[in-house]
């Protein structure tokens, strides 16, 4: 199962761009041992239509070209559920592995959001809360939940939470 992670605009020479290549890096090399192809991300440039439904759907667009029908979608939205823990994200990941998907996309829209036709597609919608965030640290965010799952798949003692949650 390939593992990608496709965001909306393009990340700068900076703190963010570094600590998400370091979770990127760090994905690719777990994850050839748990039947995994390595961590991609793919930055998809913001659209320059005049209205935001306008940018929202040509975004959706190219999000979804890079889904295939097949694939497992998780995306970031402020409507999604806050309440899925660390060890359920990664045994949805594993589930999906295990049925055969081509790849898992986690999607992080842009600033105005995402298009309701790539909800519609996603197979899980997460949210960080209800606090607003940059894309750009929730495209970090999202890497690092990637990592953790891959080392609570692993057995790996990164994630150090509670014993009993799952």
């Amino acid at each position: 199962m390939r593992l990608v992670v496709a965001a909306i605009g393009r990340l700068k020479a900076g703190p963010e761009r570094d600590l998400a290549a370091r979770y990127r890096e760090r994905s690719a090399q777990m994850a050839r041992g748990l039947g995994f192809a390595g961590c991609d991300v793919v930055e998809i440039p913001e659209s320059r239509a005049r209205r935001a439904p306008d940018r929202c759907a040509e975004e959706a667009a190219a999000i979804l070209s890079h889904c295939g029908n097949a694939a497992a979608i998780v995306v970031y939205d402020e409507r999604g559920r806050s309440d899925v823990t660390s060890p359920a994200l990664a045994e949805r990941l594993a589930g999906w592995r295990d049925e055969a998907k081509p790849a898992l996309v986690v999607v992080v829209g842009g600033p105005d959001g995402l298009d309701p036709s790539v909800r519609s597609r996603a197979d899980l919608a997460l949210s960080f809360g209800a606090a607003t965030l940059p894309h750009g640290l929730v495209r970090v965010l999202a890497l690092e939940q990637v990592y953790r799952s891959l080392t609570i798949l692993s057995g790996h003692p990164y994630h150090r939470g509670d014993p009993d949650e799952a």
